[in-house]
């Protein structure tokens, strides 16, 4: 079975313009992710997927593997979307590349175990939130599953909304997710739905299909970097590491 990670890296971020070559410790930020992920003997191929030539540029004087795509991608699946039509594989991972802590093992654990049919299969990491202050930050995506760990719904809002109980632990998902070409072709082709929409969150465009979706569980510490001020944070832990 082989196994692809694409990283995709935009430049034209309305927060951080250019976050993917922030500058850590001399190397860029997309150098980091993509070079941890590299570090699986589980994944076959990593590639960064661009539609900015300064960020190809990069990726080709650090020799990593690069895609230019389209420049009117809307989404991060649809980027890989665009890759998997040139890059054949049986799964593709999409990894974040504002993470530069990520740790390869983790996102090993979004690898099923066996083969997967030709039905559509998308699955997704989820970590257990430990600050009360994620809960209520609409930057961190709430999820609830059902019993199987199939995701019943996905909301910026902290859900459930514990009315009548506080014996509960509230999950967030972690931007890892794993697709084959079909669930792929499937987001690519689909209108976006009304939920969708209104929380402007990617996966729930599965859900209002009436297709699964799959969580794993994993301990996660991520760090996403989304302002000048978290990339401040990454750099003194990279260096407290040393």
């Amino acid at each position: 079975m082989k196994i692809v990670a694409v990283i995709p890296a935009r430049y034209a971020s309305t927060r951080f313009p250019g976050k993917p070559l922030a500058d850590i410790q001399g190397k860029p930020m997309i150098w980091w992710v993509y070079n941890s992920i590299k570090k699986s003997k589980r994944i076959d191929e990593v590639y960064v997927a661009t539609d900015d030539k300064r960020i190809e540029d990069e990726c080709k004087k650090y020799n990593m593997n690069v895609v230019m795509t389209r420049n009117d991608i809307r989404t991060s699946t649809e980027r890989l979307y665009e890759v998997a039509l040139d890059v054949k594989a049986d799964l593709y991972i999409c990894v974040n590349g504002d993470e530069p802590l990520i740790d390869y093992k983790m996102v090993e654990q979004i690898i099923p175990n066996g083969e997967i049919q030709d039905e559509l299969f998308v699955s997704n990491l989820m970590t257990k939130i430990k600050k009360p202050s994620e809960v209520i930050d609409f930057t961190n995506i709430k999820v609830v599953t059902d019993k199987y760990q199939n995701a019943l719904f996905f909301s910026r809002s902290p859900i459930p909304y514990p009315k009548s109980s506080l014996n509960y632990d509230f999950y967030k998902h972690v931007g890892v997710l794993i697709y084959n070409f079909k669930a792929l072709e499937f987001f690519a082709t689909t209108d976006r739905g009304g939920l969708e929409a209104i929380e402007d969150i990617n996966e729930i465009r599965f859900l209002e299909n009436g297709i699964k979706l799959k969580m794993v569980e994993v301990e996660a510490e991520t760090l996403s970097v989304d302002t000048p001020k978290d990339l401040d944070k990454v750099r003194e832990m990279m260096r407290n590491d040393k």
